[in-house]
């Protein structure tokens, strides 16, 4: 109550009578201060929870409820939905009817007392949707809703929530449209998009991190988004671009006046760790567990990437570099990749969106451009990648082609296990050399999105040897291509230079006495 009254205190008269509104609303109210303040948020994009018992679910309904005519609100599976289906028949009751063949409620227009005053309110409709597949928000396409909830949002591929935030908009003048997230932290690398997203909020490590409820602004250049210092339009390349606000308010199960105090409380604090600190304390770096056949363990890129921010702040040299890794991107949100490597240090990673790559010659101008001290380059020969590596090949540029589906006569590194072929290969060499106990010292540079890639494909033992996931299937899985993971994969690949002397020390470790001379 004393936060409530604080908020009570700066609030604007026009905020107090809106929130007066709500409170007074015969189907459903507010249950916490979190809820009030993000029904008030004037942020496009709206970010909520973080811990079990915050009142995800019903803010969602609540302010489809209340506030909104068309909505809409996902969950990942359609299993899911009985809970969201369960709770707004408790909250609408005899107000609505609902189709279950559609999963979509009609609350008919009625004259309520608000705020003191009669109010009409206007027909809505809420309706229930599911993507369990990558592809499933294409059955959603076009459809406009002035709503659009995602219920554990974590849960969802990036590609998936940004398909379905396009049709947030409406037709009826003077009604709002916003985007609400409600998640728990992520409980896989997959869901680690999440704290990208909301970085100012989320990220530990972000330069220049945001108060719960503060508005920022975002605008998408070339692909990534880019934080803006307001609401004003920017213009980049001759088009003007309108920025999107978006804000993160924490809720916990002590906020919920329903649950506060509970046995859902003690429930929450007889959880085993990492989940107490997870689901209990909102904690976004507690809960990351890794797949049973996840290539490459998540601990170890995060240690490879401490490695390389320790040696950046010691001023380190990384000296000549010896390949130069090219991911080339094939259509869509695809990114071209550039990674290069000296001995054991990676650089950061050069990015461009397919869009500004079109072709072969134009990869092949940009990796020529970025190769250094007769670095060859190594890239992927498969599909589009054959353009790029013919034109450096016609240009006698020293490049060396990866066709991933090739044969492999490799061993991993206790010399029992062969490969299923080529890409297995590769990936099986780049686990083994971020081995903290057995590997290379690899300094990996700190990108969330390298993370993501790197532990995103599982194997499994084959008649043929370790067999990784294929590129086309991970796609499918996680809704996106691993561009980056691919390309410090390629340029891990150890290929002497042409003019290298035949004696020359092999580098792989950055730390080594020898080559801090």
């Amino acid at each position: 109550m004393s936060a409530l009254r604080d908020w009570l205190a700066s609030s604007t008269p026009e905020q107090r009578l809106v929130m007066a509104a709500l409170l007074d609303h015969p189907m459903w109210q507010p249950a916490s201060l979190p809820q009030i303040e993000a029904l008030l948020s004037q942020a496009d994009i709206v970010g909520y929870g973080g811990a079990a018992g915050g009142g995800k679910t019903d803010l969602l309904l609540g302010t489809a409820t209340t506030r909104h005519r068309r909505a809409i609100i996902y969950r990942r599976e359609g299993t899911q939905l009985d809970g969201l289906e369960d709770r707004s028949a408790e909250i609408v009751g005899e107000a609505g009817r609902y189709a279950r063949q559609r999963r979509t409620w009609t609350l008919h227009g009625r004259t309520i007392t608000a705020g003191g005053a009669k109010v009409r309110t206007p027909t809505r409709f809420i309706r229930f949707g599911a993507t369990s597949k990558p592809g499933d928000w294409k059955k959603y396409q076009g459809r406009p809703y002035d709503l659009v909830g995602f219920d554990e949002a974590a849960n969802f591929l990036e590609s998936q929530v940004r398909m379905l935030m396009t049709w947030n908009r409406s037709t009826v003048p003077g009604q709002r449209c916003r985007v609400i997230l409600a998640f728990n932290p992520p409980t896989d690398a997959e869901g680690m998009w999440i704290i990208d997203f909301f970085a100012p909020w989320l990220d530990r490590n972000h330069p220049n991190p945001a108060k719960p409820g503060e508005l920022r602004w975002f605008v998408n250049i070339d692909g990534k988004d880019t934080e803006v210092p307001g609401p004003e339009p920017i213009t980049h390349n001759s088009k003007s671009l309108r920025p999107k606000s978006r804000t993160f308010i924490p809720a916990r199960v002590e906020d919920n006046v329903f649950l506060a105090g509970s046995d859902y409380e003690a429930t929450l604090d007889m959880l085993p760790e990492p989940l107490r600190s997870a689901f209990r304390h909102g904690d976004f770096a507690a809960m990351q567990q890794d797949h049973a056949f996840q290539v490459i363990p998540t601990e170890w890129v995060k240690l490879a990437q401490a490695r390389w921010q320790r040696l950046e702040k010691q001023g380190f040299n990384p000296g000549p570099m010896d390949t130069l890794g090219v991911d080339v991107a094939r259509g869509g949100r695809d990114k071209t990749i550039l990674a290069a490597r000296h001995g054991a240090w990676f650089a950061p990673l050069d990015a461009y969106p397919g869009s500004s790559t079109p072709n072969g010659p134009m990869v092949a101008g940009l990796a020529v451009g970025r190769a250094r001290d007769g670095a060859p380059i190594i890239v992927d020969v498969v599909g589009v990648g054959s353009s790029v590596y013919d034109h450096l090949k016609g240009n006698r540029v020293h490049v060396v082609g990866v066709g991933g589906a090739e044969k492999s006569y490799g061993r991993d590194r206790s010399g029992r296990l062969s490969f299923a072929n080529v890409r297995a290969e590769f990936w099986w060499s780049m686990r083994e050399a971020l081995d903290p106990a057995l590997g290379d010292n690899l300094a990996l540079p700190p990108d969330r999105e390298l993370l993501a890639d790197l532990t995103a494909p599982h194997w499994r033992l084959s008649s043929g040897g370790i067999l990784i996931e294929s590129k086309e299937d991970l796609e499918k899985r996680i809704g996106r291509s691993p561009d980056r993971g691919d390309a410090v994969v390629y340029a891990r690949k150890p290929e002497p230079k042409r003019d290298a002397f035949q004696g020359a020390p092999v580098r792989d470790d950055p730390t080594a006495d020898w080559f801090k001379t």
